[in-house]
Parts: structure tokens; sequence; C-alpha cells
């Protein structure tokens, strides 16, 4: 990759590891269910008008809209509300290339090789200490719901390779009209319009920006930049890029919102991303060697889960 590139991966990549700050601020301002559906309300409009018509079937959008943005999101904002840290959900959320290897064996029949079960055990067994270092310092329940948001994000990915986008930020602009309407009418039955209503009643510079952020920087920007790459090298050049996700979500965590990170998590943090790096592109490591890499588009048997790398 050129060097200017690769530059645009790390800043994806860290803009998407500070968004797990930016969501823990914006819980402060908002309930959690109608933070999400703001937050998809405000990446598909305007931007719904400027990308065309969808390039595929509208039930593959459907699908990826409530798996990926009511089931995922929703999850995670309610996980992190309920006492999850930023930089441990920026982390935990990782396991999804495990649950998206497993769906992928289930539904479309792709048979793991030696390396990538080497690679799901390796994740599991830094989710297990993640889990015995939160269980001594943290909720449980909301380590459990952020859980299920990665196990949702693999659903999503697994319809995401059967939908085989051919334009990922168009695909991505049109999957966040879906989550709106569900998203507001669960935080109306579960939050209340009382509530939702003093949030954006109280809406001021500093929720705004924070919606503008997560919307616009973090999914229009960040989505549409990492579609740029994926247009130009194949997905086993890029992929491993997202593996910096999680570090500095960590350590902006640590500065911005002194998270303390314990040695366990460290310990945690090591297999579960050493896990996740032997899971992921053990997919992508066999279609290099099938097809030698050119520019271009990556094939989607070979590519990672582009769409959920969006947190």
């Amino acid at each position: 990759m050129r060097p200017l590139h690769i530059a645009l991966a790390v800043l994806v990549a860290a803009l998407w590891g500070v968004n797990f700050v930016v969501i823990e601020l914006g819980l402060d301002h908002f309930p959690p269910l109608l933070f999400s559906a703001l937050r998809f309300l405000v990446a598909a409009l305007p931007a719904v008008f400027f990308v065309g018509r969808p390039k595929v079937a509208w039930k593959w959008i459907v699908g990826v809209g409530l798996a990926l943005g009511v089931a995922k999101f929703g999850l995670l904002f309610i996980g992190m509300d309920r006492g999850m840290g930023a930089g441990l959900s920026s982390l935990v959320l990782q396991v999804q290339a495990v649950f998206t290897a497993l769906f992928a064996a289930l539904v479309l029949g792709e048979r793991p090789r030696k390396v990538k079960l080497l690679g799901m055990a390796v994740a599991l067994s830094g989710i297990g200490v993640a889990a015995v270092d939160e269980g001594a310092s943290g909720p449980v329940l909301a380590f459990v719901l952020v859980i299920a948001a990665a196990a949702c994000w693999g659903v999503s990915n697994v319809l995401t390779r059967r939908a085989a986008p051919p334009d990922s930020l168009n695909f991505m602009v049109w999957v966040s009209t879906v989550p709106v309407l569900p998203l507001l009418g669960l935080s109306l039955l579960f939050e209340g319009w009382d509530r939702d209503r003093e949030a954006l009643a109280a809406l001021d510079l500093s929720g705004a920006a924070i919606i503008v952020y997560v919307a616009w920087v973090v999914t229009i920007f960040g989505f549409g930049a990492w579609g740029f790459l994926l247009s130009r090298y194949q997905a086993s050049s890029v992929a491993p890029f997202t593996l910096l996700v999680p570090v500095f979500g960590m350590s902006s965590a640590a500065l911005l919102l002194s998270e303390s990170v314990s040695p366990l998590r460290w310990c945690a943090a090591a297999l579960l991303v050493g896990g996740v790096a032997l899971t992921s592109l053990a997919g992508a490591r066999r279609a290099r060697v099938a097809a030698p890499e050119t520019p271009g588009p990556a094939p989607v048997g070979g590519q990672p889960e582009y769409v959920g790398n969006v947190p």
C-alpha cells in the first residue's frame, strides 16, 4: 500500500477507536436507543439523496439494517449505558470475527481451516479472561449485552457477504435508513416519551457535535474511506488495520476517560486481538494465495467483515 493510503487506514482505525469514547460521552446526553436512532438518522440524511438508488435487493438492506443497526448498536449502546467501559467495549466487540466464522460455517458452508479454528479458540480464551476481569470489577450484564452485540454483528456480516454490495458507501447509507423508525419505536416503548423529549429539548452544541461525529465522521467519512481502500487493494492488505481499533479505543478511554486497564485486561487484549488476527486473516491469506494481489476490488469470498467494522 502507498504511504498515504496506509496513513488513511490508520486514521480510520483511530476514528473508529475514539468513537467508543464519543459514544460514552453521548450517553450522558441521550438515552441509548434514542442516541442510536439519531446516529442513523443523521447518517442517512441527507446522504441518501446523493448516493443513488440501492444497488442490492431490499431484503439485504433491511436484513443488515435490522441486524446491524437495531440489534448490534442497540445492544452495544445499552451495554455501555449500563456500565461497560468504552475501552473494554472496543476490545470485546472484536469477537465478532469468531461469530462471523461460526455463522458463515453454518449458513454459507464455509469450512474453517485449522488456523482459523485456532484463532477462534485463542479469541474466546481472551473473552474468558476479560469476563473474569469484568466479573471482579464491573457489571456482568453489560458485558453480556456487548457480547450479544458482537453476535448480531456477525449475523450482519454474513448477510453482507450474501448481498455482495458493489458500492459499499451506497449500501451503508441505505442500510442506515432502516434502523431509524424501529429504534425510535423501541426508545418510546422502553425509554419513554418524557425521557426522549427531555433529551431532545436539552440538546446543546456538544450533543450535536457528538451526533455529527458518530454519523458523519465515523459512518460516512470512515466507511467511505474504507470502501475506497478496499476498491484499490485486496482485503488481505486492508483488513489488518481493523486490529488497531481496540488499541485506539482502549488508549483513548484511558487518556480521556481515565479508564484503568488492569494487567488481566491487557492479557485479554493480547489474546483477543491475536485470535481475531488469526481468524480474520486466515481466509484473506487463502484468497491472496488463490489470486495474487493487484489493485482493484477484493473478491467477496475473501473479504473481511467490512460493514461491521464501523463501530
